[in-house]
C-alpha cells in the first residue's frame, strides 16, 4: 500500500481472523463516528460457530469495537480476546474439572 487512504467500504466483504489465526466472521457493515470521521466498530456476520455457539442466535451478526482491530489488508487482524469468550456454564465446568 501507498500510504493513500481507502474507501471504508473497501473493509465490507473482508474476513476477519484473530491474531493466533483463528476465523471470526466477515464485516458486512462498519460503525462510524460521523463527528470525528472515524470507524468505531466492524458489524461481522458469517461467524466461527465455534467461538459464538450458544452466545449469538443463528444467522445474527455482533459488532466488534474497531479498538481491536491490530491489522488491515486482504484479512483484518484483531486481538485474540475474541477467543476468550466463553459460556459461563463452560467456565463453570471447567473448575469442576
Amino acid at each position: 500500500m501507498d500510504g493513500t487512504p481507502e474507501e471504508i467500504t473497501t473493509l465490507v466483504g473482508r474476513e476477519v481472523y484473530s491474531n493466533n489465526g483463528v476465523f471470526v466472521g466477515e464485516v458486512e457493515d462498519v460503525r462510524l463516528d460521523l463527528d470525528h470521521e472515524t470507524v468505531t466498530g466492524l458489524a461481522l456476520t458469517a461467524l466461527n460457530n465455534e467461538l459464538f455457539r450458544n452466545q449469538i442466535e443463528p444467522g445474527k451478526g455482533v459488532l466488534i469495537p474497531y479498538r481491536w482491530v491490530r491489522a488491515v489488508g486482504d484479512v483484518i487482524l484483531i486481538n485474540d480476546v475474541i477467543e476468550r469468550l466463553k459460556n459461563p456454564e463452560e467456565d463453570e465446568e471447567s473448575l469442576l474439572a
